[in-house]
């Protein structure tokens, strides 16, 4: 693992810790699921993307000037690609792992 991975895993942990409604799983792909979703996910390469639905994805893509979310070559559907210099914003990414947990919940169940 190189070290940004390992610093950006420390960095989401930490994030997911703030939540109390849900935690951090997976070992080698370290996710947020609820309802039967995933709606957050760290990339091999480090990469925070978190799931929205289509309206805000399109208002965060353009707000914080990213793209979509991409985990082991593809396209991740309603996710949105966290840019790097956001991480050290840790109140305003709980505040987004939230909506989106909000978002899934929102969802009919899997």
């Amino acid at each position: 693992m190189d070290k940004l991975w390992e610093a950006n895993l420390k960095r989401y942990d930490e994030l997911v810790n703030k939540c109390e409604r849900f935690e951090r799983k997976g070992k080698t792909v370290p996710t947020t699921t609820a309802n039967g979703y995933m709606f957050s996910q760290l990339n091999k390469a480090g990469e925070l993307g978190i799931r929205f639905s289509p309206h805000v994805q399109k208002q965060y893509m353009e707000a914080w000037n990213s793209t979509h979310f991409k985990s082991y070559g593809a396209v991740m559907k309603g996710y949105v690609l966290v840019p790097e210099e956001m991480f050290s914003d840790s109140d305003q990414l709980v505040r987004y792992l939230n909506e989106s947990y909000d978002y899934v919940m929102s969802l009919p169940p899997k």
